[in-house]
């Protein structure tokens, strides 16, 4: 063998042996010439930034090396050319012999540390190490650190912060640690603070101490063992001289356990208060509709046995008026005292509630008959008559009663309410203040009510509401003084007449809409009459509960352009049941612009006379009532006689209504009343023949003037 081939031998076996030993490093490892040229590398080197086998190569720049490794996702967050700066300036100012370490982040989210010497006769000499797995490691450890520290914080603050009481015992049942709480919830004694304490000494404590299940002292303790015993979670209430202790269980792995110990004396109170009043009325503190109709359902049993029960519906009258002209304060009163006066005529198993609003009900449960339900329902009419002095105020309300009567009337919840219910309507439309007995048939009225009640809803966008005038004839002149406008509905092809309507109207509120109209239409239509003739317009109490009601009269007769003098309102004495200032200020009010008050229907309420008292009326107006028995009773004389003259001597003009005869008219044109108003002189005319009547009166009346 020549020498040179020995030496090339020699050559390629030394080559070997390096790339071998470059190989079994266990990191990267590559040499940069002092030109930042690659001169050596290894597998790892490649792996760890994803170069290809043939991809670098010995000669190759760091500048074309660093663009390659950008190029793979390395170097994340610089750019090539910032990082070949940043790169080549550290390994230039590292060249004192010493070893220099840095971090980088490549592609994958590796962390690979890399370290490099320089050697003048070499280069650089860099290795590369992946330090991912360390660094999870020693963060893994950091975090478990600090997991045991705030672990060992959330104990010291469980044991010493929190409001329940708490204790841990070993699995030999001694004390470990307890908190104040806990000690405070038993009135432990110090000695049984201390760890070390036996679970037997703190519970023979709380026994002496008034807690136990109703046994021994033994048997107490015993119980208590069984609980731990079971190794299972468990919740208990105990009662403690009158509080009430929730004690938790919770068994740890070791054999030991934690107790947890609250107070919830004032959420149990809290929780019972909240069920109560889920049931009951918050303002009189009566069953509600929930438990009544609760109580009901437990009565069917009995009803289909064929025992008796009585369902009584009870409804304030004329209340919503005390209340919107009042104020809910009062009514808030009213319903308090109404709810003492009825309580006050029931038994013991009786059930009394309140609905809502003014609405009340009653179960009487058992009955003998239907006239123990009627003897009730008299008291309750009785008791509810009696005026209410509330802040020095004088209110009379009364109430109406439904009565329903099982098994007869039904013996479903559903049916006697229904029933008891439809016996309360009739009783409202009968008058008030009296009670009905539900009757078969009165499904069929109330279905008819509901019908008025949507037709009535849409009358005046159909045009169905319509005026018809009544004149009423001054005696002293025997001409027509004064018209009066009456609401008729032409609906589904017939007439319904106002008593049908009216009351409906009034309930539902549509009666407000439904003045304004007429207010307008009667103006409009007094302004085509003669000066000397009044038009006469009633009203209903609900409409003086709007605030604008003044408004309206002035808006009607100003768009009318009718004066004030000309017209007349009408008014019933149930406006003036509660003596609201509201109302009295409004009816001044209204009589200073020189509108005329008059009272309607007088005679048939309870204190006409007194209300003469509180407003002074310009014309009252004696209900066609009396004038029926005129000619045959004295007392009926008696009374229209003594009403012409309380008139007279009050300065206000006196009209008798209903006058169909002559008798009748000669009785009290004799007795001295202003007017009269009847089928005798006219009956309610449309506006044209109205007109007509109005128009030949007048050329009457002039021919009359001339001639003279």
């Amino acid at each position: 063998m020549r020498s040179d081939d020995a030496g090339n031998v020699a050559d390629v076996a030394e080559a070997l042996l390096l790339d071998a030993a470059l190989e079994s490093i266990p990191y990267g490892f590559c040499v940069w010439s002092p030109q930042f040229r690659l001169l050596m590398w290894n597998k790892h080197y490649r792996d760890f930034y994803g170069f290809a086998p043939d991809a670098i190569h010995r000669g190759m720049t760091l500048e074309d090396v660093v663009h390659l490794s950008a190029r793979l996702g390395n170097h994340a967050g610089q750019s090539p050319e910032v990082f070949y700066e940043h790169y080549t300036s550290d390994l230039l100012a590292n060249r004192n012999g010493a070893r220099h370490k840095s971090q980088e982040v490549v592609s994958g989210g590796r962390i690979i540390e890399t370290a490099h010497i320089y050697s003048p006769k070499l280069g650089w000499v860099v290795t590369h190490e992946d330090i991912t797995d360390e660094i999870a490691k020693a963060e893994s450890q950091q975090k478990r650190k600090l997991e045991l520290e705030r672990q060992n914080i959330r104990l010291d603050a469980a044991v010493n912060n929190i409001s329940i009481g708490l204790c841990m015992m070993d699995a030999r049942g001694r004390l470990v640690i307890c908190n104040e709480p806990y000690a405070r919830i038993y009135n432990l004694p110090v000695q049984l603070l201390r760890p070390g304490t036996q679970l037997e000494d703190i519970l023979g404590h709380l026994f002496d101490m008034g807690m136990s299940t109703g046994g021994s002292r033994d048997e107490y303790i015993a119980w208590r063992r069984e609980v731990i015993a079971k190794r299972e979670y468990g919740k208990n209430v105990h009662e403690l001289n009158g509080r009430t202790i929730m004690m938790q269980h919770h068994p740890m792995k070791d054999g030991g356990w934690v107790s947890t110990h609250e107070d919830i004396t004032e959420q149990r109170q809290a929780e019972a208060r909240i069920q109560h009043l889920a049931r009951h009325d918050a303002l009189t503190d009566l069953p509600n509709r929930i438990e009544f109709l609760e109580q009901m359902a437990r009565t069917q049993a009995a009803l289909k046995r064929g025992e008796m029960a009585a369902v009584l519906y009870i409804d304030l009258d004329h209340f919503k008026a005390v209340n919107d002209t009042l104020g809910h304060a009062v009514g808030d009163e009213v319903i308090k005292q109404a709810a003492v006066r009825l309580w006050g005529t029931t038994r013991e198993t009786d059930l009394l509630a309140r609905l809502g609003g003014d609405e009340f009900a009653l179960l009487l449960r058992p009955i003998d008959g239907v006239d123990m339900a009627a003897r009730v329902a008299d008291r309750i009419v009785k008791a509810m008559r009696a005026p209410m002095n509330i802040g020095g105020q004088q209110i009379e309300i009364g109430a109406s009663v439904g009565i329903a009567v099982g098994p007869g009337d039904g013996i479903t919840t559903d049916q006697l309410v229904k029933n008891a219910d439809l016996a309360l309507y009739k009783a409202k439309s009968e008058g008030r203040s009296t009670y009905h007995f539900f009757e078969t048939g009165m499904d069929a009225e109330l279905q008819q009510r509901r019908s008025i009640e949507a037709g009535l809803r849409m009358a005046m966008q159909r045009e169905e509401l319509r005026l018809m005038y009544q004149p009423l004839l001054g005696l002293e002149n025997n001409r027509v003084t004064c018209v009066e406008a009456l609401l008729r509905w032409d609906h589904d092809e017939r007439t319904i007449p106002p008593n049908e309507f009216v009351p409906v109207a009034e309930d539902t509120g549509l009666i407000v809409p439904i003045g304004e109209w007429v207010l307008h239409e009667a103006c409009r239509a007094a302004a085509s009459w003669p000066n000397g003739v009044r038009v006469a317009v009633n009203l209903s109490p609900v409409q003086f509960r709007q605030k604008d009601l003044v408004g309206q009269v002035r808006s009607a007769l100003a768009e009318a352009r009718l004066e004030p003098t000309r017209l007349e309102l009408e008014i019933t004495e149930s406006l003036l049941l509660t003596d609201s200032e509201a109302t009295i200020a409004a009816l001044h009010e209204l009589r200073g612009m020189g509108v005329r008050i008059c009272m309607d229907d007088f005679g048939t309420g309870y204190s006409s006379l007194s209300y003469l008292r509180s407003f002074p009326f310009d014309k009252i107006k004696i209900d066609r009532s009396f004038m029926a028995d005129l000619t045959s009773r004295d007392d009926s004389r008696a009374i229209i006689k003594a009403v012409i003259g309380l008139g007279q001597s009050l300065g206000m003009v006196t009209t008798a209504e209903g006058v169909e005869t002559e008798e009748q008219l000669s009785l009290v044109r004799d007795f001295g009343v202003s007017e009269v108003q009847g089928f005798l002189f006219s009956p309610p005319l449309q506006s044209s023949t109205l007109a007509n009547l109005l128009h030949s009166e007048a050329v009457k009346t002039q021919a009359k003037q001339k001639a003279s």
